[in-house]
């Protein structure tokens, strides 16, 4: 993989990395819920690995092939130069927004999740229809509807991944993303509440939202560009 497109691929995972207090508040409780109804005891980590292992993938999976539909879409502005300039200021613009947003400085993004609403009214009843899930291949089919879920942050990444201007690549680094939530989200269905307390505290918030908007800042201008995109 050329280092530009290594750059943008650990860009992502860090993304959902730092991103992880909001995707805990936003799947938090889904990923609890399957480890719910599993046996407690010694036992109960492997029983509920399984399980949370095949949410979280069919969940990447359902990133991936949005960031591949709207990644189609940025390859035809980045074909001219302005449109080039314009994804990469739409990229940076969206990191900063980013940023405010995991801070709750400004949630400007809650508007693109209204958006959303539209669609996940319909994908809604399906995923419904798989709680509470029994085994890995509902808890797999759950999460890839789950990735469907309005969320202002799948969303602002997923126009930042399309500013590549490259399908594949922008499915790619959407992948990255949900692998960068994956550690929080794993650890949120078996270590809930103790996980939870040190993701919401306002430190680990603020430290998180300024590194991402640092990232947006620097992306936007100067020739430095290619790091990013």
């Amino acid at each position: 993989m050329p280092l530009p497109e290594v750059a943008q691929a650990v860009t992502a995972f860090s993304l959902g990395l730092l991103g992880s207090a909001h995707c805990i508040g936003m799947c938090g409780g889904i990923t609890t819920a399957l480890g719910a109804g599993m046996p407690s005891g010694q036992h109960r980590s492997a029983a509920v690995l399984p399980m949370l292992l095949a949410y979280n993938t069919g969940r990447i999976f359902s990133y991936a092939v949005a960031g591949s539909l709207v990644g189609s879409f940025g390859w035809l502005a980045a074909s001219n130069p302005a449109g080039a300039i314009a994804l990469r200021w739409l990229a940076g613009l969206m990191l900063v927004f980013m940023g405010l947003y995991i801070g709750g400085w400004w949630r400007i993004l809650t508007r693109l999740e209204q958006a959303g609403g539209i669609l996940w009214k319909q994908v809604q009843p399906m995923a419904s229809r798989l709680l509470p899930a029994k085994n890995p291949l509902q808890a797999l089919l759950l999460g890839g509807l789950w990735g469907w879920l309005p969320c202002g942050l799948v969303y602002s990444t997923l126009i930042w991944s399309a500013s590549s201007g490259d399908g594949l690549q922008s499915g790619i680094l959407m992948a990255f993303f949900g692998l960068g939530t994956l550690p929080s989200l794993l650890l949120t269905g078996m270590l809930a509440s103790q996980l939870t307390s040190i993701m919401q505290k306002r430190q680990v918030r603020t430290t998180a939202a300024l590194i991402v908007i640092g990232c947006g800042l620097w992306t936007i201008p100067g020739p430095h560009q290619a790091f990013f995109m």
